[in-house]
């Protein structure tokens, strides 16, 4: 996370006379002026927004100040629980602290509940906690009315311990992960607690695999000082899962991935108070963007014996006090604020009077393993102390009631009735006659039902759809504001004034030799030199595959369009309940595999949605119902982000996962979900969807497998020309990895226009209108360029740009049409004009615009066989009319 990502939020540092820049790195500084604190804190009572040099002034807040900051964060507070629902109300979790290993590969300079394999041999312990013990504990806790489990565990520790690899191995666990999501399975079914995971450092593949398993996480950010961490002698120094960037980038995953989540700040551990507010604001920004930060734990630091920090002195009770406050100043009255109860010495009533709305979990059961030496209140006694403050102690569940209320897509299916169960439906608190009892942790069992408008691939042409944008729009794909000023830059792409004539030359000669500089200058190319760019590409075009335009016979089946990942591009995913949405079941899948070979096709392209009901093992099901009904035809299905999915729901790795799904029927994979090939669009276009670098994984282990793929880019929206070099660039890095393995790898690369109509990104005024005609033919000959001679063929989109904008492609460099398709719905909800299908006479008649020969081919560009040839012909390649498509 760049330092100008996390100012974003932050607004400017109003007036030099607040705090001097003067602060010592042991977190103190001078004071603030009187009239600076004054000016902040009628701010701060107005209700007016702070900026980062207001906060840390107010954070320097003592006596009088700190009793006038604390009454406004306390009304702050006060309107928010009031707006919940739950006015006068103070929360905690009845739980239970599973420390499943004390093993980390972190070196945290205050840690004392991180040790090593030899200390734990000695004491007797293993280096992971067993089933049994953790098993043992969780039903205790459920006997004693506990509803969380609160897994707790060192960082990642089998990349440092090599006794930790060993265990994992010898108990059949790939990592960490693994094991951590197995317990949390075997919690759920034998005790029926709620596990809250904490494992550390998680990646966006991680929060997939561990979300079906545990409806909240955690992770404290502690603090964004990055000097804290890389500077010797820091607190965090030597430990690579503490490095500010690396933690915030996971609180962004766990936003994208809709996970609940749990964060904080660590105070008092040499941080600045400038250095604290910059931490709260990177927070709100969080939060704003995702909605999906359940709580901020304010902890405040704690010396401990046999620490390296062990002579450093505890955070005053008034540095805490003052952070709960301004942390309710900046992160609003929806925030969730927690201070754990264990380390205030019975000062209760200053945090309450401070804006805390929450004491955490506490345990009748297990001590705080991180603080061994601070027992938990007892529950009456917090009681007892909420109510003097005229406050009702209220129990709720690890995943904090508004959640609960939300629903899809924050509780995965398989969770729901574990939550439910102990949830009162009215609150989302914790039902207090509950039964804690152990359930079943399955697939849903609905699995393939039609429903909804399955006829949406032909009505889609007669009705259309039925409104223009979901009504959850301001909601579901997070902070528009602050998506607005990320994608600012993308909305008038800058022009390069290069000279291309080198450029051009190079192109001509030997384009395997562009340098990026030439490139990008050709990717921005008009007039004339456009012109001349796509005459040099389609002369290689010439060269490398001839002047045939190929075609496929084929039909999409978009088996689902019920999807929560939250794509800001897509107009296709409906939620379940939407007018629009429908499920094919297996039957109607196999029907229309079979009206489609007995019309000639040679292929059957089906993608969907992330529908949260389908399991991992769906995608087997679908192919191997295709597979069963039409032997012959051949399976193009699941894009990386399925792959993703379905592995992840499966608990397989990915390359077990397509060897299965491969076993099962699969024979090619189509290469969408990439859109643009970089994290910093990649994450406007798309809230939850996977990032690059899993993309990459998945291809490269299909391509490994023997399972060729597609390769495709989006364009036109809130990208810029180098994002495409880039984008293209490392399609060429991959396919020369395949091609160097003696694997086929892609089989073309497909040029995807953005088709802005109803696109959600477009409609909130953050992206282009689609790309111009000059964009259209500058990327397809780059790409013909870019490409040569890895990837030699290139595919344009009839069904974006309709006949003579396809025709104008085929002569910039392109050589392929794509398929009949037979049906299409995911571009024509989005807004295209130009139809569900082709017949194989309106493909030739492209060709012919574009005065060249057609033929049809096989998905990985063979010859295709006289027998299908003919009944492609006999049909026109397209379904008779009256054909019924649905049970």
């Amino acid at each position: 996370m760049t330092s100008s990502a996390q100012g974003s939020d932050q607004g400017s540092h109003r007036g030099s006379d607040q705090v001097s820049d003067g602060a010592d790195r042991s977190g103190a500084a001078p004071r603030p002026t009187a009239n600076a604190m004054r000016r902040a804190l009628k701010r701060a009572r107005d209700g007016v927004a702070l900026d980062v040099t207001e906060a840390a002034v107010l954070l320097q807040a003592r006596g009088e100040d700190l009793e006038d900051l604390c009454a406004s964060a306390a009304r702050v507070r006060d309107a928010g629980l009031e707006a919940a629902g739950r006015p006068g109300v103070i929360t905690y979790s009845k739980s239970v602290f599973i420390p499943l290993t004390r093993l980390c590969r972190d070196k945290c300079h205050y840690c004392t509940f991180a040790t090593v394999p030899g200390k734990l041999r000695r004491a007797g312990h293993g280096m992971f906690m067993s089933p049994d013990e953790v098993l043992a504990i969780a039903r205790r806790g459920a006997e004693l009315g506990c509803k969380e489990a609160l897994i707790t565990l060192g960082d990642k520790p089998e990349e440092r311990w090599p006794e930790a690899r060993e265990w994992l191995a010898a108990e059949g666990y790939d990592d960490t992960i693994a094991y951590v999501r197995a317990i949390a399975i075997r919690i759920l079914e034998e005790t029926g607690l709620l596990p809250h995971l904490n494992p550390g450092v998680m990646s966006w593949t991680d929060f997939q695999r561990l979300k079906p398993v545990a409806p909240s996480m955690g992770m404290m950010l502690e603090t964004t000082a990055e000097r804290l961490w890389s500077e010797p002698g820091g607190p965090h120094h030597g430990s690579p899962d503490k490095e500010p960037a690396v933690r915030l980038r996971v609180l962004e995953d766990a936003g994208r991935s809709s996970v609940p989540f749990t964060s904080g700040l660590l105070i008092g551990i040499g941080e600045t108070h400038a250095e604290r507010a910059e931490s709260l604001f990177a927070l709100r920004r969080i939060s704003r963007a995702y909605h999906g930060i359940q709580e901020l734990i304010l902890q405040n630091f704690r010396a401990k014996p046999d620490t390296a920090m062990r002579g450093m002195p505890d955070a005053e009770l008034d540095e805490l006090v003052a952070t709960v406050a301004v942390a309710r100043h900046i992160m609003g009255p929806t925030a969730c604020l927690q201070a754990p109860p264990n380390l205030v010495d019975g000062e209760y009533a200053r945090l309450i009077r401070a804006g805390i709305d929450d004491w955490g979990g506490v345990s009748p059961l297990t001590p705080d393993h991180v603080n061994p030496e601070r027992p938990w209140p007892q529950i009456d006694t917090l009681a007892e102390h909420s109510a003097t403050e005229g406050f009702r102690l209220r129990e709720r569940l690890a995943v904090y009631p508004e959640f609960v209320r939300r629903g899809e897509p924050w509780l995965d299916p398989r969770l729901l009735p574990h939550v439910t169960a102990l949830a009162d439906p009215d609150t989302g608190l914790a039902r207090g006659d509950a039964a804690v009892t152990g359930r079943p942790w399955q697939e849903p069992e609905e699995g393939f039902v039609s429903t909804g408008r399955t006829d949406l691939h032909r009505t889609i042409d007669t009705e259309g759809r039925t409104a223009d944008r979901r009504d959850d729009f301001d909601e579901v794909y997070g902070d528009w504001a602050a998506l607005r000023e990320a994608a600012a830059p993308g909305m008038v792409p800058s022009r390069l004034d290069a000279d291309v004539r080198q450029a051009l030359s190079q192109a001509a000669d030997d384009p395997t030799k562009l340098t990026d500089a030439e490139a990008l200058a050709l990717l921005h190319a008009d007039g004339p030199a456009l012109d001349a760019l796509c005459r040099i590409a389609d002369d290689l075009r010439r060269a490398t595959v001839g002047d045939a335009v190929t075609y496929i016979v084929t039909r999409n089946i978009n088996f689902t369009n019920v999807c929560y990942t939250g794509c800001r591009f897509c107009a296709f995913a409906q939620r379940r309940t939407d007018a629009d949405a429908y499920t094919l079941s297996l039957s109607q899948v196999a029907d229309r595999a079979q009206q489609a070979w007995d019309v000639g096709a040679v292929e059957v392209c089906m993608q969907g949605g992330i529908h949260p009901d389908l399991p991992g093992t769906a995608y087997f099901d679908i192919a191997r119902a295709v597979k069963e009904r039409v032997p012959g035809m051949h399976v193009h299905a699941f894009s990386p982000m399925e792959v993703v999915n379905g592995a992840t729901r499966t608990g397989l790795s990915i390359r077990e996962w397509l060897t299965e799904a491969k076993a099962a029927g699969l024979d090619t994979i189509p290469g969408t979900a990439a859109e643009i090939l970089d994290d910093e669009v990649r994450w406007i276009l798309t809230k939850g969807k996977l990032p690059t670098a899993t993309w990459v994984e998945v291809v490269k282990t299909a391509h490994e497998l023997g399972i060729r793929s597609s390769s495709t880019m989006m364009y036109g929206h809130v990208d810029q020309p180098r994002h495409w070099l880039g984008h293209l660039r490392l399609l060429a890095e991959i396919q020369q990895a395949a091609l160097s393995k003696g694997v086929g790898g892609f089989t073309e690369f497909v040029t995807l226009p953005f088709i802005h109509t109803n696109a959600p990104v477009y409609l909130a005024g953050i992206a282009r209108p689609g790309p111009t005609t000059r964009d259209n033919r500058a990327v397809t000959a780059m790409a013909r360029v870019l490409l040569h001679p890895h990837i030699t063929n290139i595919q344009t989109s009839w069904v974006k740009l309709g006949a003579e904008g396809a025709a104008e492609m085929l002569r910039s460099g392109a050589n392929d049409l794509g398929g009949t398709l037979m049906e299409e719905t995911i571009s024509r909800m989005a807004g295209s004009s130009y139809g569900s299908y082709r017949s194989i006479q309106d493909l030739i008649g492209i060709a012919d615009l574009a005065g060249r020969p057609a033929r049809p081919r096989t998905t990985t560009y063979a010859d295709v066989p006289a027998e299908r040839q003919a009944a492609a012909l006999a049909s026109d390649g397209h379904l008779p009319e009256l054909l019924p498509v649905v049970e």
